[in-house]
């Protein structure tokens, strides 16, 4: 059940609360001070590679001759959709790289290849989530609205659909994160000029990403649009399956904690770490795994400096875990096939009714 009082829960007291916070902020400060060239290189390299992988892909399942050939090409292009999904444009909006100053790789201007509008999303994702973090009645990402994930939220006969929506959403992620972010927008439109405004931006990207993927790259391919339409297809459904698993392990597995609005009263800064400790979930990964993830194996320490550059959560990441063992928190970290089931369990458990004590 939900946690009310986050420091009791720890067993912490208010100075180790402190402490807690203190040290951390000195990780914080610390990565801050030393951002320079080599991250700024490193962010323009990844984005060279997905664009160059992007390309390599759509010329080889347009020139292959075999199946395998269009294979190949289309796994190429579902890894570059992914790469520009969460190892870019998800850390982008962020503001990992704001610091540089480059209009084109900013919080601000940046644009991403999916169906939704990312300045919808930024608010949806980095306010409501991130700064409520597993805060039942406030994030939205507990569920999206439509899964029940937590025993806080009372069962209903419609949670029976439960295991059919969970597949549903997970291969057409990309819409479900449009809607998602457009819902948001929706709650805190002023008017309701401001809510058509908010859905028209919708439609239009929905417009632009359709004729992109489903008709001018086909059409592109000439005779073989047959061949590139149906990658296109395949590879965004694989996308959206890597998206919905890499997200879900790290915020429903085993050990991740929810809280109450009541755990928001006079929250201190420690506190608000505390809570993004125990309300988020790593799963192992090495170089290539962690970079294919947009280095979100690391769901902990994203959600302590989610606008931090996600290179560096690394170097983060033994330091957070000696904090944790320092203060006698929990760590919750596994294999990614392990954080996986544990999940898929709970939302099959969880869309039968409770069993009564």
């Amino acid at each position: 059940m939900a946690i009310t009082d986050v420091a009791g829960y720890a067993h912490l007291s208010e100075h180790e609360i402190s402490a807690l916070g203190a040290a951390l902020d000195a990780i914080r400060t610390e990565i801050e001070d030393s951002r320079g060239a080599r991250d700024a290189a490193y962010i323009r390299r990844t984005i060279r590679f997905q664009r160059v992988l992007d390309a390599g892909a759509r010329l080889l399942i347009f020139g292959s001759r075999s199946r395998g050939g269009w294979a190949l090409g289309m796994l190429s292009l579902a890894v570059a959709k992914s790469i520009e999904n969460m190892e870019i444009s998800h850390n982008v909006v962020h503001g990992q790289w704001d610091w540089m100053n480059d209009p084109e790789i900013h919080s601000a201007t940046w644009e991403w290849d999916m169906a939704g509008v990312m300045s919808q999303w930024r608010y949806s994702h980095n306010y409501r989530h991130h700064v409520f973090a597993n805060v039942v009645g406030l994030d939205d990402d507990l569920g999206f609205g439509i899964m029940r994930v937590t025993r806080d939220d009372p069962w209903q006969p419609r949670h029976l659909a439960q295991p059919f929506r969970n597949v549903l959403l997970a291969v057409v992620f990309e819409w479900g994160i449009a809607l998602h972010g457009l819902h948001s927008e929706h709650e805190r439109a002023a008017s309701p000029g401001e809510r058509v405004a908010h859905s028209r931006a919708l439609r239009a990207k929905i417009k632009r990403q359709v004729l992109k993927d489903y008709l001018l790259i086909p059409a592109l391919n000439g005779s073989r649009w047959r061949r590139a339409l149906a990658a296109n297809a395949a590879a965004n459904v694989l996308r959206n399956l890597w998206a919905y698993a890499v997200i879900f392990c790290g915020h429903f597995p085993d050990g991740v904690m929810t809280f109450t609005l009541e755990s928001l009263k006079d929250e201190s800064k420690g506190e608000w770490y505390l809570r993004q400790m125990l309300g988020s979930a790593n799963f192992r990964a090495g170089r290539v795994l962690g970079f294919l993830s947009g280095n979100l194996c690391y769901q902990i320490e994203h959600h302590l400096f989610p606008d931090l550059p996600s290179n560096r959560y690394a170097d983060i990441a033994p330091r957070v875990r000696a904090l944790c063992d320092a203060y006698g928190l929990p760590y919750t970290t596994g294999a990614l096939l392990g954080q996986f089931l544990q999940t898929q369990r709970s939302i099959l458990t969880l869309a039968l009714p409770d069993r009564r004590a």
